[in-house]
């Protein structure tokens, strides 16, 4: 009886994780939607600062599909942008281990 709970338990955990892996987490806040993301730096603009960003890239013994874990980072980097007077976010270098630095830009 107790190896069909494990079992059960295992299912059950296997169920939840890829179900929480398809799940986007980070919503774009009011203002970030105006916020663009480029990925040289621009010409003519003024640097406002930079702001780094983390999400979740595993859970348990699971990896997060890399795609949404960038989305999200770009994301969460575009709501802070507005707090700075930014208008424009550039990745300053890849993710690792779910996190990100981004140089954010004023340029209208």
């Amino acid at each position: 009886m107790s190896s069909r709970v494990s079992s059960l338990r295992i299912a059950a955990v296997s169920v939840l994780t890829l179900s929480a892996s398809a799940c986007t987490w980070v919503h774009m806040a009011p203002g970030a939607s105006r916020v663009r993301v480029v990925e040289q730096a621009p010409s003519g603009c003024d640097k406002r600062g930079e702001v780094e960003v983390s999400v979740k890239d595993s859970i348990a013994f699971y990896d997060r599909n890399q795609l949404k874990v960038r989305d999200e980072l770009e994301t969460l980097a575009r709501n802070e942008a507005p707090g700075l007077g930014a208008d424009t976010v550039q990745p300053a270098g890849p993710p690792v281990s779910g996190e990100q630095r981004f140089i954010a830009w004023r340029c209208r």
